[in-house]
């Protein structure tokens, strides 16, 4: 029996498919390579293609034997997402149907969920619990939600379980230093940075510094990538032992704002680069913190690498072995 992963190509869902495989298990991989690339796949069986395509999806599910589905197939830049919200209802909702669909015919009745912190919008408390009021502030958000809500509606009709995985900010890179982030183009901050470490961007660019923050800057929490592929583990694991449905923030509880990321970055690279402060991005929420305690004790999950020089010394180990990414 095989796990598949959507979007196993991924930044996330490849360290997830990395630790499938370290413990063992077959795995059946999905990715239209859109983003993803394909030497982030480090075993299993590969399919590329899309969730829209119906008929690729049947041929998957009737060539493997599927126990459980771990899904990060979508679009994710929450800027594009306010320029092109057809692309994101699209193939975030409408491809989500369609592995739903299949699913039920295919009668697999176990999925794994990445949604995001951006299903909260701006919260009313920090840490965020998962009772928290949903009010997603952006599409990419909104369609996140759509997708969880209509995954508690197939497990009420139709029987299929669901873990959702609400998480922050995912960083770092695997330790075997074979896989790590590459996304084209890079939004995320702790790649941004380091790229203006290696000299491949003439500065980084600080959006606000007039937050009511102890510094000014916007505060995030960050989560080790190899973390979160854990908690993807146990969320399989969670459902395969007949654990009911349920929604998990992923987070390590503590917020560093976005000088501490910076002078973290200058200090474990002993490089040093200009800080541009520019004018704050509409819908950047000052804070962003998770309550992870739910995990924690029913999935039984931990960060292991909670620390912020852990999670920049392993990305800077990633990004100084492969400065353009794959393409190296």
């Amino acid at each position: 029996m095989a796990i598949l992963v959507t979007g196993g190509a991924g930044y996330i869902g490849s360290h997830t498919v990395a630790a499938l495989l370290s413990q063992g298990k077959e795995v059946v991989v999905i990715d239209n390579l859109q983003s993803g690339h394909r030497e982030a796949v480090l075993g299993g069986k590969f399919y590329e293609g899309d969730l829209r395509d119906k008929a690729l999806l049947a041929k998957l599910f009737s060539e493997n034997s599927i126990e459980a589905v771990i899904h990060f197939a979508a679009n994710s830049l929450v800027g594009e997402s306010m320029k092109a919200p057809v692309k994101y209802y699209d193939n975030n909702v409408y491809g989500t149907l369609c592995l739903l669909e299949a699913m039920d015919q295919a009668d697999v009745r176990k999925i794994v969920f990445s949604s995001t912190a951006a299903t909260y919008g701006e919260p009313e408390k920090v840490p965020i619990e998962e009772s928290d009021p949903t009010r997603p502030t952006n599409v990419y958000g909104e369609t996140k939600l759509t997708m969880e809500r209509m995954m508690a509606w197939f497990d009420q009709v139709l029987g299929i379980k669901y873990v959702s995985l609400r998480y922050f900010n995912a960083a770092g890179a695997h330790d075997g230093g074979k896989i790590g982030e590459d996304h084209r183009p890079e939004s995320h901050l702790i790649p941004l940075i380091i790229e203006a470490a290696l000299g491949k961007r003439p500065s980084i660019q600080v959006f606000g510094d007039d937050y009511s923050t102890p510094d000014g800057t916007c505060v995030r929490d960050y989560i080790h990538v190899s973390d979160l592929a854990d908690a993807h583990l146990r969320a399989v694991a969670h459902l395969q032992e007949g654990g009911s449905s349920d929604i998990f923030n992923l987070g390590n509880g503590q917020g560093f704002s976005v000088k501490e990321v910076i002078e973290t970055v200058k200090s474990v690279t002993g490089r040093d680069f200009p800080v541009v402060i520019s004018p704050r991005r509409s819908g950047d929420p000052a804070v962003l913190i998770a309550s992870s305690d739910k995990a924690r004790s029913v999935l039984g999950w931990q960060p292991s690498r909670d620390k912020l020089e852990d999670i920049i010394q392993s990305a800077w180990q990633w990004h100084e072995n492969h400065p353009n990414g794959y393409n190296d």
